[in-house]
């Protein structure tokens, strides 16, 4: 499957601030970036740095007045979907150094509040099965309601709420797993037939010996995911951090199958 992306965040910074922009495709084994470009207007110079777990990158700038960023990508997606039903969760002791960081509570996904719950709730599943269970869960009892969340609200906000949009719900289905011992983080990306159109938060899972991906919204197909980056929570797979103030102007996402 090849998909065009096209993104376009137009801001007014009314003070001279520092931005970290992550929106660019991740290069990774099961998409391919064919042709990209980003360009930005309203910035002094570009500063590329990697992503967490070498995945994508993000650019630093800083910004003042108008500030327009346009970024087009032709992605070719091959991807397999292995089912999670059967996977098996690895021993903490055996995990590889750089997923073990994925097993503690972070600002956002407080694994250590749920232990308790997730071992009553699920405690009789292993594994993938564990996933999908939780998964079924935060689907069925959260409302997905555009609107009602915001910047400060973490994993117990959107279990007490029981509504949110997709970042909270990658943040709980995260504070899920890691509740129950299994390695997850925070996936943002474009999607291929979400709606309405815009940047996407999931997850995924250490089973098995490999990440796997998981979306408790169910708003998009797994195949059609394009990662961005990664990280423990929101904190760290933010599309634009502005170290300052900023003022939307108008923000768009499009993501079509040109194949």
């Amino acid at each position: 499957m090849r998909l065009e992306i096209e993104a376009v965040l137009d801001y007014a910074m009314a003070q001279p601030a520092d931005v970290l922009l992550a929106i660019e495709v991740a290069e990774m084994f099961d998409q391919t970036i064919v042709e990209d470009l980003l360009t930005i207007g309203g910035v002094d110079s570009l500063h590329p740095v990697p992503g967490d777990d070498a995945i994508g990158r993000r650019t630093w700038m800083n910004a003042e007045g108008p500030f327009r960023a346009e970024y087009r990508a032709t992605v070719e997606m091959d991807r397999v979907i292995v089912p999670l039903a059967g996977l098996a969760c690895a021993p903490r002791r055996a995990l590889p150094a750089g997923v073990i960081p994925y097993l503690w509570p972070s600002r956002y996904c407080e694994a250590d509040r749920f232990e308790a719950f997730v071992c009553r709730e699920f405690g009789e599943l292993d594994g993938g099965d564990k996933i999908l269970a939780m998964a079924d869960w935060i689907h069925d009892h959260l409302d997905y309601c555009a609107g009602t969340s915001d910047a400060s609200t973490t994993a117990a906000d959107t279990f007490v709420r029981r509504q949110g949009v997709c970042r909270d719900f990658a943040h709980l289905l995260a504070t899920f797993a890691r509740a129950a011992g299994i390695p997850a983080r925070l996936v943002s990306a474009y999607a291929f037939d979400l709606q309405p159109p815009d940047f996407h938060a999931v997850i995924e899972v250490w089973l098995d010996g490999g990440w796997r991906l998981v979306d408790a919204t169910k708003l998009a197909p797994l195949e059609g995911i394009v990662r961005i980056a990664v990280g423990r929570d929101a904190t760290d797979i933010s599309f634009m951090t502005v170290f300052g103030a900023a003022t939307l102007n108008q923000q768009s996402v499009s993501v079509t199958r040109i194949d």
